[in-house]
């Protein structure tokens, strides 16, 4: 099994050095039908595709519920998940209010398994010219190193989300998160 990525190449005109250059960009997937998911895993786990439907439903509404109220849930084999938003830091007190929010967030933290899934899972490169023509394709080779989002810029924090600094930053649920001073995960400088 392989990510599939392209990389096109496209004439840039941003940046400091604009001209014609390979951009990447994963190859679209077709979505899985939900119905292929289940029958799968009652292949599986011999439990039938109806009762881990049943299953999965009363469960998505129980994280649904939890996470509203504030609560990092988990998701059995993924990680886990909560609800957060971006918004902009002030630094004073009656300048708090509602429109200090920029977005909702949905925040993924998938477990261990999953990111040693996806480490050792290769990438493959379709190279194309302008016109979608093949040029060559190539296997990764690199180190298959993760993004982690909720340590890059510092320490976490016992009951944080990401804040930051004049430009804003996120702040969600009970716990998790880094404390971003002069920035904040939503700084396009950042």
């Amino acid at each position: 099994m392989a990510i599939k990525v392209i990389a096109q190449r496209r004439d840039v005109k941003l940046g400091k050095n604009p001209g014609k250059k390979f951009v990447m960009r994963p190859d679209l997937y077709t979505p899985i039908q939900e119905k292929k998911v289940f029958a799968e895993a009652s292949t599986h786990s011999g439990i039938s595709a109806g009762v881990i439907k049943a299953a999965w439903d009363a469960a998505g509404e129980v994280i649904r519920t939890w996470a509203t109220e504030g609560h990092s849930v988990p998701l059995p084999g993924l990680g886990t998940m909560r609800f957060g938003v971006r918004s902009k830091a002030v630094e004073n007190l009656e300048d708090v209010k509602t429109n200090l929010i920029s977005v909702r967030r949905i925040i993924f933290t998938p477990n261990t398994d999953v990111k040693d899934e996806l480490k050792n899972t290769s990438i493959q490169i379709t190279c194309l010219d302008e016109d979608g023509n093949v040029l060559k394709r190539v296997t990764s080779g690199d180190s298959g190193e993760i993004e982690d989002n909720e340590n890059q810029n510092g320490g976490s924090t016992e009951n944080g989300g990401t804040t930051g600094g004049d430009n804003g930053g996120s702040t969600s649920g009970n716990q998790g998160g880094n404390d971003n001073p002069g920035g904040g995960d939503d700084d396009p400088e950042n």
